[in-house]
């Protein structure tokens, strides 16, 4: 029997599996496994309560995967004591040889003072990252600060691992300041155009120099939504469906129009829609399926769609993927379409790098 052809090489792409809302997270093995098979060189879990623990799904997929990068974009540091998280990412690291990469948020005001949990101010987004890294490296902390009052966190076992890289998840200026000053890079968020993907990565890049700190040392990834070759209906509910949410949730909305230099007054219709004014507060996407919010998701110009993601044929996609990393972004990580619906896209893209490399 003739051996089964190798796997391409790894591209600076990953992409989220099990996007959206899911109530069976073991289709997202599956998917990992694809992700490898076609190229990917990453696959990212986006935490959600339920069904997403993203610990769990990234221990079961670092045993059926040997080679993508596995990244939790992105969990929340009020949502575990410091102990908890170190010691779940330095598992992770052993599990996988390596491959975990962790990104943590701010998160949503409206979901800390629901769970009881502090606000997640600059120093105290800045304190944890201190405290995990100090963790990892075998320390005993004892803090009293911002962050927490600590009297003597220790690790037992340390793995012969490096510990995880450790991103800052950041739509606004002061985050991305941050990113740059403390974390080992940025996860962007959805539905940033092109240039505010470079107009963030310079904030960045900018902080980290002011710091004394290298600037290209820090790593920039860009979050798409990719749709390539779908019907109308599926593809309204993959880009539509989701886009929609970013621009419902207060705050979100804003920074988004203002990073990507749209007009602002647009949200005030998006939130006026009866679908989602009716919430009287919630997210859209805790309460209805991307397809359940494809009629309010009308209601972006197309501009936005177009300027903010990647829809269309699989080369047109490739391309458009190709704009982001000539913007500034070091690594891809497409949301919307699970692996399964990428592999042409992906033979795309790879084409495009033999083509540019002359081979």
């Amino acid at each position: 029997m003739d051996p089964s052809p190798p796997a391409p090489a790894a591209l600076p792409i990953g992409a989220i599996i099990l996007p959206g809302r899911v109530s069976d997270p073991r289709p997202g093995i599956e998917q990992a496994v694809i992700a490898e098979r076609i190229g990917l060189g990453a696959v990212w879990l986006a935490e959600r309560p339920g069904t997403k623990h993203f610990a769990t799904i990234a221990g079961a997929i670092s045993q059926t995967t040997s080679r993508v990068t596995i990244g939790c974009g992105a969990t929340n540091f009020q949502t575990r004591h410091p102990m908890q998280l170190a010691s779940l990412g330095m598992t992770l690291q052993a599990l996988s040889g390596g491959r975990f990469v962790l990104a943590a948020g701010r998160g949503l005001p409206y979901f800390c003072r629901r769970m009881g949990a502090p606000d997640s101010t600059a120093e105290y987004m800045r304190d944890h990252a201190m405290i995990l890294r100090r963790l990892w490296a075998g320390q005993e902390v004892s803090y009293r600060g911002p962050a927490g009052i600590y009297p003597a966190l220790r690790l037992v076992d340390i793995p012969q691992v490096p510990p995880p890289p450790l991103l800052l998840a950041a739509i606004g200026p002061r985050s991305l300041v941050l990113a740059g000053q403390c974390f080992d890079g940025v996860l962007l968020h959805t539905m940033l155009t092109a240039e505010a993907v470079r107009r963030s990565a310079d904030i960045v890049r900018n902080a980290a120099a002011d710091t004394g700190r290298d600037p290209t040392s820090i790593r920039i990834y860009a979050s798409v939504i990719v749709a390539p070759d779908l019907p109308r209906d599926e593809e309204d509910a993959i880009v539509r469906g989701r886009a929609i949410t970013y621009f419902q949730i207060p705050h979100y909305g804003e920074l988004l129009v203002q990073a990507n230099q749209w007009d602002r007054r647009i949200l005030e219709q998006i939130r006026a829609h009866p679908q989602l004014s009716s919430l009287g507060g919630e997210i859209a996407d805790q309460m209805f399926l991307r397809s359940e919010l494809v009629e309010p998701g009308r209601l972006l110009p197309t501009e936005w769609l177009t300027q903010g993601a990647a829809v269309g044929g699989a080369s047109y996609c490739a391309s458009r993927l190709t704009e982001y990393l000539h913007a500034g972004a070091d690594e891809l990580v497409i949301n919307g379409s699970p692996p399964q619906l990428l592999a042409t896209t992906t033979a795309a893209f790879q084409q495009r790098v033999v083509e540019h490399s002359g081979g």
